[in-house]
């Protein structure tokens, strides 16, 4: 049957302009430009001669991006270079996320030119095997166990969701899946926990009173002496807890919680134990740094990003449990049926364990680091970039007008700039001041925090060609910015 309006699209379409967009010829000659410009703008960044962020408010840039035309494709890359920030930038200094190492950002071109899925196998089996084999690596490093298994996800705040639906399935003693929640489930997280954690009990229909804070200790860690009595409290008023989650380390100032407490505590009540590894979980790749982790060998999941302290684009998480058949559980409708299987049911067919259908070939990024350079990579972007944290910490120390906000763990510090002549009350419109005229001036990228109520200003060390220079010239230029501001 004719269909006129069909007939009409496809015989006044543009056809040229399809034959560019998947000519192999074109797109080989466009890359060339490609690589070149942006190995030209690597050079650049790294001498710092643009500067870190080329600050303009959201309305401008919107207003550019609707109005501005390009005859060809390179002046468009160049735009969006020239406009970007730049984390290759050695003052880059502010969230965490990574900067991308060669193979890293090489694997994600090739993974989008390829466009596997990983819902089933057959579209995805490189990078369904690659998984697999990082994740035992993974999962050796934490001291997870042999009988371990996991998976990637697009980010930490999906790992931790599935992880959290898991400890449902397997804690709920109901078919929450297909009978709904019959209970008021509940867990207990550090009130310095991510957001996501709280969102993830809320997505779950636990509501606000799912989630049990627990407060932090001096050193912005869960104050494990106070569990006790919030659990009797819960219980007593009818809540089933049944998780208990650890941050390692937390977002606003990379503090860990005191896991082996924690681990001790889920065992004592047969409570599932979530490590929220997104940012520090990696250094379980460093002998040095390893010590920070421990008891997370007892956690019953662990999420960890790639694409923070790893040196991968976004979003790269990995989520390891510790008996790996756990992982077959969270959307099971029969999950005692899939108990009786065999050890591995299926475990290449990852749409069945995860909460992504199609998902893209993410591990690839990884592992071509991994292919690379071994471990050893991952180790050293651990080390290099706590070590810049701890050296800035020192700087801090002796400096009489700065004050650190707690000694870091990782490679997050909070400071603030406090002069004698500066009253307590002005601290916080002060430093608020200089953090924002120092971002829009592109000379740095920093951020900010509240801790315990008070502002911060807040470093994430995230770029290992970052120099102790760097750091210095960081401190002089909040004292010359400061000299500018009259309070």
């Amino acid at each position: 049957m004719n269909n006129p309006l069909a007939d009409f699209l496809f015989n006044t379409m543009p056809i040229r302009s399809l034959e560019s967009a998947f000519d192999p010829d074109h797109f080989r000659k466009e890359g060339h430009a490609l690589v070149d410009l942006l190995g030209d703008y690597l050079e650049r960044v790294q001498r710092k001669e643009p500067a870190v962020l080329p600050w303009v408010s959201p309305d401008v840039e919107a207003a550019f991006w609707k109005e501005v035309q390009f005859e060809d494709s390179l002046s468009f890359w160049q735009t969006v270079l020239a406009r970007s920030i730049h984390l290759h930038h050695p003052r880059y200094m502010g969230h965490q996320t990574a900067v991308v190492a060669n193979e890293a950002a090489l694997a994600a071109l090739v993974s989008a030119v390829l466009n596997n899925g990983m819902a089933v196998y057959e579209m995805g089996a490189v990078s369904t095997a690659q998984e697999r084999i990082l994740i035992g690596i993974l999962a050796e490093h934490l001291g997870l166990g042999t009988q371990s298994d996991g998976f990637f996800t697009s980010g930490g705040t999906i790992a931790n969701l599935t992880a959290l639906l898991t400890a449902r399935a397997v804690k709920a003693q109901q078919d929450v899946w297909e009978d709904g929640t019959k209970a008021s489930f509940a867990l207990m997280v550090s009130d310095e926990a991510h957001y996501c954690i709280d969102r993830a009990v809320r997505i779950m229909g636990w509501g606000r009173e799912g989630i049990i804070r627990v407060p932090t200790n001096p050193q912005m860690q869960m104050d494990v002496a106070a569990l006790p009595a919030l659990y009797e409290t819960a219980t007593a008023s009818g809540k089933k807890v049944i998780a208990i989650v650890g941050s390692a380390g937390s977002t606003s100032t990379g503090a860990f919680d005191p896991l082996e407490v924690i681990a001790d505590f889920a065992e004592q009540h047969n409570l599932w134990f979530h490590v929220d590894g997104a940012h520090g979980a990696a250094s379980a790749f460093s002998e040095t740094y390893k010590p920070l982790l421990a008891g997370i060998h007892r956690a019953d999941s662990v999420a960890m990003d790639f694409h923070k302290l790893l040196g991968t684009s976004g979003l790269v998480t990995a989520l390891v449990y510790r008996t790996g058949v756990h992982s077959y559980q969270t959307f099971a409708q029969r999950a005692d049926y899939l108990l009786e299987q065999t050890e591995n049911p299926e475990w290449y067919n990852l749409g069945r364990r995860t909460l992504e259908c199609t998902k893209n070939m993410m591990v690839l990024r990884a592992f071509a680091l991994y292919q690379m350079y071994g471990t050893a990579f991952f180790a050293n972007q651990v080390e290099v970039l706590h070590g810049l944290a701890k050296r800035f910490a020192q700087l801090v120390r002796e400096s009489t007008d700065f004050t650190l906000c707690i000694p870091p763990q990782t490679n997050i510090v909070c400071f603030r700039y406090e002069p004698s002549h500066v009253k307590p009350e002005q601290l916080a419109a002060l430093n608020r001041e200089i953090r924002q005229k120092i971002v829009a001036s592109g000379t740095f990228y920093l951020v900010q925090t509240q801790v315990k109520g008070q502002f911060w200003l807040r470093l994430t060390l995230m770029n290992p060609l970052t120099s102790v220079e760097d750091l210095q010239a960081l401190l002089s230029e909040i004292r010359q910015v400061a000299n500018e501001i009259h309070l």
